[in-house]
């Protein structure tokens, strides 16, 4: 038999570059792999040999149309290529459209490149609209965008069926924002859109989340009464849960007189991915009145629901209905049941899952036993199982690596990192971004910022990664430079990623104003509702000593977690309001709010800080009794801090003794700055003897320890303690403090004049002093451990870090100004004296932080109480 030969082509201004391949090749061999058992069509072969010549067009065209109807498309494309190399000649439209459709939906390129060709010598590109459609729609379904939008913009006339072709192989294409540009210039060209136009648009949307537009796309279609069809409906629900408008959603479900099995699934996927499964569960048991029989797509969603709520009854239910009705071959209901045991905590049943399908293990499914085991808290098993699956062939993919990712093993992200690598899966965004969180875990920036610059298309859940890793580090100005970074990438920051730099700014080095900022930024974003945003604003302003700021947040909030609880009491406890934390607990429990152990440590915290010693003992008693809460380490620390700082060391000593766990280092020293409070020499040192086991090169162990020596005049073992730091080379941390003026920080030492207004702010400290020992201020020098006369003593308190700040922010703020003031080390109980007279004579409010608490001075008090 002769070669086949080639369609004639005659290139167009338009029309893509001629194939070197011959047709009756490229039809044969670009063609989906046929079964040979395939159904022919023999009587249309037959009656098309029978027919003559002349009537040879006709006959071709109706045998071309049979293979086409049975869905033969190999056999249409070769009987229409052998017709075309005997007979030759102008092909009809009906016989080329046709034949595009078939092509399209191979797909095969080469050969629709020759059928457009043949189409432009025929002269029916341009000449019938339908044909022109085809072209378009062709291109399309081969994933050829460019060539179809140079098709579509060559074509003279246009109607809806082509514009809905162009749309759809741009939404197929993921060209989100190309489709709704030509959405809205097809309306400028006044064609009316169709019900596969709006389904199409509908399913951009979705994909965008876009809520405004969803309302104008709906609206839309109700003005081409495009809106009354249960596939449009369907389309619109699916729209609107996607974009998160559930009660929309529910709206347009309620309102459909006509509702088919997909109606009720789609609402059901709808109310899941919206974390609303106790309505989707209700839904699925109303609908069980209106469907005679569940199909795949249900017994996935509803397995899923199990897997959420943990209900393993009717988990099981749907398992034996799984395996009676016969959808046991189905890998996505079984691997839903997979996820549905294991979230459950019945890992074996979820592992004889997997092991009863062999035959159809896929990657899904071994994903979905990796986070079964991982979630069950087997990571060793989930290892065993990644090492089997690449045993067995079967590649990980991103959401594989993703999985594994999620252990919190320490030396899992770089051996995982390596397979990433080798596997070529670093520029992954989804991948990319688990390997963020995993590395700002182990707060290794620099490692998730070299993986951060790998990501080829950076979306915002990476850009939130990178922020929450800087976050975590307490690296405010990194955070903030990669907020900026995004914005100038144009990728828009939702609350995730506004929340992560919100807690950035919580971090002792932000400044005071850049919360602030960021909260304006949130307004911007219309974001400042959202829980998370509004919980960390709660935790930022109580952090940087605005707990006004941080109470009107919370008043604000219409839906509160736990974190924002929890956030407000230890708030409250930090700025010495403890009346106003214990309020909120018990408004907490009025309201049945679930509590933990992170509630029971910020109201003992309060309790410790207004010296509550016995409501702090109930209350610890109560979360043990009560709430079934195991004390951790830091619930036994702060109730040494609550019992020692009441100076009754005997019940410190009780309890620590009584403790089910070995006492760790801040336990002892909690204690040992309790022992230099109330000058308990022996136990003191018992405290740092135990501290320096832990921790031999911690210099305020040496510093407190000498403090105690020093308060007892023991200046012998006091330099006993000196020379052990010298021989241990221990360094002790100076005394430093920070002010903050028009978005710059000033920090200060003890006696520091390096400052470019030192002569100023000693002059305007000189003044001051002055001025409170008319009124009274007698310096305290048993705050000034050292031998030396007096005068050398009061000169030295005068000069400490925070007087030296407090001087500043006088001289460098109009009278009123409300200063705050951060120290690294406890303020001593002169300075703190200090201020509570300076609050007055100088008519300010002052907010100091030093390592232990907030101290709020104002007209002459302090929030402590003067006892911290």
């Amino acid at each position: 038999m002769k070669p086949r030969a080639r369609l004639p082509f005659l290139p167009c201004s338009f029309a893509p570059k001629q194939s070197t391949k011959p047709l009756a090749t490229s039809a044969c061999s670009s063609l989906p792999g046929d079964d040979s058992n395939v159904r022919d069509a023999p009587d249309a072969r037959k009656a098309f040999d029978e027919i003559s010549s002349q009537d040879a067009a006709t006959g071709s065209g109706r045998a071309l149309f049979d293979y086409a109807r049975r869905g033969l498309a190999r056999q249409a494309l070769d009987h229409f290529v052998d017709v075309h190399r005997r007979h030759g000649g102008r092909v009809g439209a009906a016989t080329l459209l046709c034949v595009l459709k078939v092509c399209g939906s191979v797909p095969d390129r080469a050969l629709g490149e020759q059928l457009h060709g043949l189409c432009v010598r025929c002269g029916h590109d341009r000449g019938d609209v339908s044909v022109g459609t085809s072209i378009v729609d062709m291109y399309m379904r081969c994933r050829c965008v460019e060539d179809g939008r140079k098709a579509f913009e060559g074509m003279p006339e246009r109607n809806v069926i082509t514009w809905t072709s162009l749309l759809n192989g741009y939404v197929q294409a993921g060209a989100h924002s190309d489709v709704m540009a030509l959405f809205f210039r097809m309306r400028a060209e006044e064609v009316w859109p169709n019900l596969f136009t709006f389904a199409s648009v509908f399913s951009v949307v979705a994909s965008q989340g876009a809520v405004d537009l969803a309302r104008c796309v709906h609206a839309q279609s109700i003005k081409f009464g495009c809106c009354s069809t249960v596939f449009i409906r369907n389309s619109l629900m699916n729209m609107y849960a996607k974009c998160g408008m559930v009660e929309e959603a529910k709206a347009v479900f309620c309102g459909m007189e006509i509702r088919d099995m997909v109606s009720w699934n789609t609402l059901m996927a709808g109310l899941l991915l919206n974390r609303r499964e106790l309505e989707a569960l209700q839904l699925f048991l109303d609908s069980r009145s209106s469907i005679a029989k569940l199909t795949q797509p249900t017994y996935s969603t509803v397995i899923k629901l199990c897997a959420n709520l943990k209900q393993l009854g009717l988990a099981q239910q749907l398992h034996s209905s799984v395996l009676k009705h016969g959808f046991h071959s189905y890998d996505n209901v079984m691997t839903a049941l997979m996820d549905a045991y294991s979230k459950c905590g019945e890992l074996d049943n979820s592992l004889n899952i997997f092991l009863s399908m062999p035959g159809s293990q896929n990657v899904v499914s071994w994903t979905a036993m990796i986070n079964g085991c991982i979630q069950n808290g087997d990571i060793p098993l989930a290892a065993v199982h990644f090492s089997r699956m690449r045993e067995d062939g079967v590649a990980p993919n991103e959401f594989t690596y993703s999985t594994m990712l999620t252990a919190s093993v320490a030396s899992l992200p770089p051996q995982i990192h390596a397979q990433v690598i080798k596997t070529n899966y670093q520029s992954s965004p989804t991948v990319g971004t688990a390997l963020l969180h995993s590395y700002s875990k182990l707060c290794s920036t620099e490692e998730a910022l070299s993986i951060f610059e790998m990501i080829d298309q950076k979306d915002v859940v990476a850009w939130s990664a990178m922020l929450t890793c800087y976050a975590r580090a307490g690296d405010c100005d990194g955070a903030t430079n990669v907020f900026i970074k995004m914005s100038m990438h144009g990728v828009k920051p939702n609350e995730f990623t506004i929340s992560s730099v919100i807690d950035a700014c919580a971090s002792p080095t932000a400044g005071v104003d850049l919360g602030r900022q960021f909260h304006a930024v949130s307004i911007k974003h219309r974001c400042q509702d959202a829980t998370c945003v509004s919980s960390a604003l709660i935790s930022m302003y109580a952090r940087k000593g605005s707990i006004e700021s941080a109470q009107s947040v919370f008043e604000r909030q219409t839906d509160r977690d736990l974190v924002s609880w929890n956030s407000m009491i230890s708030g409250y406890a930090q700025h010495g309001y403890s009346q106003n934390a214990l309020d909120i607990f018990r408004q907490m429990e009025v309201e049945g709010i679930e509590m933990d152990g992170v509630t029971f440590l910020a109201v003992i915290m309060g309790c410790t800080h207004a010296g509550l010693v016995e409501e702090g003992r109930q209350h610890f008693d109560s979360m043990i009794r009560d709430y079934g809460i195991t004390p951790a380490m830091d619930h036994y620390t702060c109730m040494v801090d609550l019992y020692s700082r009441a100076g009754k060391l005997d019940e410190t000593m009780n309890l620590i003794g009584g403790m089910p766990f070995p006492a760790g280092p801040m336990v002892w020293r909690t204690l040992l700055g309790a022992c230099r409070v109330h000058k308990n020499v022996e136990l003191g040192k018992l405290a740092a003897e135990k501290l320096l086991s832990f921790e031999p090169l911690d210099s305020s162990t040496y510093v407190l320890l000498s403090n105690i020596y020093s308060a007892a005049g023991k200046w012998k073992e006091k330099d006993e303690v000196r020379k052990l730091m010298d021989t241990r080379k221990v360094k002790k941390e100076a005394g430093c403090s920070w002010i903050q003026i028009k978005n710059k920080v000033h920090s200060f030492i003890a006696s520091d004049k390096s400052h470019p207004l030192s002569e100023q702010i000693y002059a305007k400290l000189k003044a001051i002093t002055a001025r409170l020992k008319k009124e009274g201020y007698c310096p305290d020098t048993s705050f000034v451990l050292h031998e030396m006369a007096e005068e050398k003593k009061e000169a030295m308190l005068a000069m400490h870090s925070e007087r030296l700040a407090l001087s500043f922010g006088l001289i460098a703020t109009p009278p009123g100004t409300p200063l705050q003031i951060v120290k690294n080390l406890r303020v001593c109980g002169d300075c703190h004296t200090v201020m509570k007279m300076i609050s007055v004579i100088e008519d300010r409010k002052i907010v100091m932080r030093d390592c232990s608490r907030f101290h709020h001075f104002s007209s002459g008090i302090c929030s402590c109480g003067d006892f911290w």
